[in-house]
C-alpha cells in the first residue's frame, strides 16, 4: 500500500518538535553493546583503509528492526529508478514521515521510531565520537529505503552533495536467509592515488600550442581514484556501514546484484537476492542547532566545487587516451577514389571479414545509407566462422578472469572509475595475448590496418584518412 501525504503538508516538521524527539533517550532502540564499544569502533575507524570508514555488525535492537522490515514490506511502495549512475527501486523520502496523514503514519510506528533513534542525540554523539566528523544535525534528516534486485547497481561516486557530512547504510536483508557475498551487492571502496602534473596559473594542464603562454606553470598534486577497489563490505542483516563524506576521496559504489545462474542451488528464481537497506546522510548543523557555523554550508559547497575543478584538471591521467597509429598505404589516389589493393591485402580481409562487405554492390548500397544518415551499423561484420571462434575465446577468458587489469596481456581498466570503468584493449604490436589470440589479431592487426579503411572508404563522402587508427574493446 502506498503511503499518502496530507493535502497541505510541510516538508520539515517544526524545529521544536524535532528537538524534542531527538533529545529523548533512544538507547533502548539499539543493540546493547553498541554504545559501550564506542572506543573500539573509534580505534577501528581511525585505522581503516582505503579511507576512513566503519562497520557495526549489529546496530539496532533485533525486534525493532524486524518490525521495521515488516512495515516497509507491507506499507511502503517503491519506484524503479534508472539513470547513468544507478538502477534501483527507491521509496520516498523518509525524512518527511511527519507529513503523512494519521492513518498512514499509524501503519509505520517502528519506522518512525527507528528514524528518531538514528537522528537522536544519543546516536549522533556516538557517531561524532567515532568519526571525528564534528557536530551532526538532528534537524535535517535525509534517508530512504533502497532495494536492489538482480541487475541493480550504483556506480562510482563520492557522495559529495550539499551539506552532507556522514554517509550510512543500514541493511534490512532477510534475517532468516543470510546474504551471500557471491550474490554481489557489496559496498566497494576505491583507494585514491596522488599524481603530479604541470598546470598553468589558471589551473589547466598545458596543451601543445604554437602560442607561448605568459602564465607561469607549476607542478600540482591531484588525488585520483584507482579503478580497482580494495575493500568490499557485503550486506548483512542489521549491519551499519558508514563513512565521512570527503570531496575527491570517499569514492565508492554498490556492486551489481547478480542474477541466479542455473547451477545455483536452493533458490527459487531470485527471491532471496533482495538487497534492502536504509541509506542516508547526516548533515552539518542547521541554524539554531549546537555546532552551527554561519557560512559553513557555502564553504563546503566551495570545497566541493574546487575538488570537481581539480578533477577536471587531471584529465591527462584518464584512460584510455587516444592512441594514434600512422598508416601509409603508399598509394596516391584522388578525392573519393579508393586505392587498389594487392593480393596480400585481399587475403587479410577475406580471412576475417564477412564476404558480403567485400562485394562492390554492398559497399555502394551502404554508401548511400551513410550519405543519408551520416552513420552506419554494420551487422555480421566478421566472417561467421571468425565470430563464433571469437565468442568461444572471449567467454573462456572472461570465465578465468586472469586477463583483468593486466596490461601485459593486452587489457587495462578505464579510469578514473567515476568517469568510466571497463576493460579495454588498444593496438599493441609488442604484447601478444596468449589467452585471446584471435582478439589480439583483430585489435592489433586487422582493425588498425589501412586495408580495412581502404575497403570502407567508399562509405564516406570524402576519402577516409589512412593515417590514423584507434581501437579499444
Amino acid at each position: 500500500m502506498a503511503v499518502k501525504r496530507k493535502a497541505d503538508p510541510s516538508d520539515q516538521a517544526p524545529l521544536t518538535s524535532k528537538r524534542s524527539r531527538t533529545s529523548e533517550d533512544h538507547t533502548a532502540s539499539f543493540a546493547p553493546d553498541v554504545f559501550p564499544k564506542v572506543g573500539a569502533y573509534k580505534t577501528a575507524y581511525s585505522s581503516s583503509k582505503p579511507y576512513l570508514h566503519g562497520v557495526i555488525p549489529t546496530l539496532v535492537a533485533d525486534d525493532l528492526l524486524r518490525a521495521v522490515r515488516d512495515e516497509i514490506r507491507s506499507h511502503i511502495t517503491f519506484t524503479p529508478k534508472e539513470t547513468d549512475i544507478y538502477k534501483i527501486h527507491q521509496s520516498g523520502d523518509l525524512a518527511n514521515l511527519d507529513g503523512l496523514d494519521s492513518t498512514s503514519l499509524e501503519r509505520l510506528p517502528s519506522l518512525v521510531k527507528l528514524r528518531d533513534a538514528l537522528y537522536s542525540q544519543n546516536f549522533r554523539s556516538f557517531l561524532e565520537e567515532v568519526t571525528g566528523s564534528g557536530k551532526l544535525s538532528g534537524q535535517k534528516t535525509d534517508m530512504a529505503v533502497n532495494v536492489y534486485t538482480p541487475g541493480c547497481h550504483l556506480l562510482c561516486h563520492d557522495d559529495v552533495i550539499g551539506t552532507r557530512r556522514v554517509s550510512y547504510i543500514l541493511y534490512l536483508t532477510d534475517p532468516e536467509k543470510p546474504w551471500q557475498a557471491s550474490w554481489g551487492g557489496g559496498l566497494r571502496l576505491f583507494p585514491t592515488q596522488t599524481l603530479k602534473a604541470t598546470v598553468e596559473a589558471n589551473g589547466s594542464i598545458p596543451r601543445a600550442s604554437k602560442q607561448k603562454t605568459k602564465e607561469k606553470a607549476e607542478t600540482r598534486e591531484f588525488k585520483v581514484p584507482s579503478p580497482i577497489t580494495t575493500k568490499t563490505i557485503p550486506p548483512a542483516w542489521n549491519q551499519l556501514s558508514f563513512f565521512a563524506v570527503q570531496p575527491g576521496e570517499s569514492f565508492h559504489d554498490v556492486e551489481e546484484v547478480y542474477a541466479r545462474s542455473a547451477t545455483d542451488p536452493g533458490e527459487e528464481v531470485d527471491g532471496g537476492r533482495i538487497r534492502m537497506a536504509i541509506s542516508g546522510w547526516f548533515h552539518i548543523p542547521q541554524e539554531g542547532e549546537e555546532g552551527y557555523v554561519a557560512g559553513a554550508a557555502e564553504a563546503q559547497a566551495e570545497r566541493s566545487s574546487l575538488a570537481q575543478l581539480q578533477g577536471k584538471s587531471a584529465d591527462k591521467f584518464d584512460k584510455p587516451q587516444a592512441k594514434w597509429i600512422a598508416q601509409d598505404d603508399g598509394i596516391e589516389h584522388g578525392e573519393g577514389e579508393a586505392p587498389e589493393m594487392n593480393q596480400e591485402d585481399m587475403d587479410l580481409l577475406v580471412k576475417y571479414l564477412n564476404p558480403r562487405y567485400l562485394v562492390p554492390e554492398t559497399v555502394e548500397e551502404l554508401a548511400e545509407g551513410f550519405a543519408e544518415d551520416s552513420s552506419l551499423r554494420l551487422g555480421m561484420f566478421l566472417a561467421p566462422r571468425v565470430a563464433e571462434k571469437l565468442k568461444v575465446e572471449i567467454e573462456a577468458a572472461d570465465a578465468g578472469a586472469e586477463h583483468r587489469n593486466k596490461p601485459e596481456v593486452g587489457w587495462d581498466v578505464a579510469c578514473p572509475p567515476h568517469k568510466a570503468r571497463y576493460l579495454f584493449r588498444q593496438p599493441n604490436q609488442k604484447n601478444k595475448s596468449t589467452q585471446t589470440p584471435l582478439l589480439a589479431e583483430l585489435t592489433d592487426v586487422l582493425l588498425p590496418s589501412g586495408e580495412v579503411w581502404t575497403t570502407l572508404s567508399p562509405l564516406a563522402t570524402k576519402k577516409m584518412n589512412p593515417s590514423w587508427s584507434s581501437v579499444s574493446a
